[in-house]
C-alpha cells in the first residue's frame, strides 16, 4: 500500500536521505516500499537545536533518516542523562525514546522525541 502525502506550494519533504522541495503548486506523492520520510512541519534543522531536548530530537531524527544509530550512541546517551538529571520528570519520556532506539523503531522514538520537546517547551514556559 503506497503512502499519499499532499504538499502544499513550496513544501519540503525528506524522502530517504533526500530533501524534495515543491514547486509552486499543491502536489501528491505516492511512495511505495519502506523508506523514512518526514514533513517539513517535523524537520528540525541543525541551527534550530537550540535546547538539550531539542539536541535529543535531531540526533533521534538523524537516525530516523539514515538508519543508522550507532554514530549518534555516544552523544545521544550524554544528552540524555544530561536531560534526565536536569529534569527527572522526563524519565519515563526519555526510557520510551530509548526502547524505540534498541528496537530499531526510529519513527515512534522520533515521535516519542517530539512529545519531549513539547514537554520542554511547557517546562521553560513556566519558568
Amino acid at each position: 500500500m503506497a503512502l499519499v502525502i499532499d504538499l502544499k506550494a513550496g513544501e519540503r519533504v525528506i524522502i530517504g536521505e533526500a530533501v524534495v522541495t515543491n514547486g509552486p503548486q499543491r502536489a501528491t506523492l505516492n511512495i511505495e516500499g519502506d523508506v523514512p520520510i518526514l514533513r517539513e512541519k517535523d524537520i528540525l534543522r541543525p541551527e534550530e537545536a537550540t535546547t538539550p531536548c531539542k539536541r535529543l530530537y535531531l540526533a533521534v531524527q538523524i537516525m530516523y533518516v539514515t538508519g543508522k544509530a550507532t554514530p549518534l550512541h555516544e552523544a545521544y546517551f550524554q544528552l540524555a542523562r544530561e536531560i534526565q538529571f536536569a529534569a527527572p520528570s522526563t524519565i519515563e519520556m526519555i526510557l520510551e525514546i530509548n526502547q524505540n532506539i534498541i528496537a530499531g523503531s526510529y519513527y515512534r522514538a522520533l515521535k516519542a522525541a517530539k512529545r519531549l520537546v513539547q514537554y520542554e517547551a511547557e517546562l521553560t514556559g513556566h519558568v
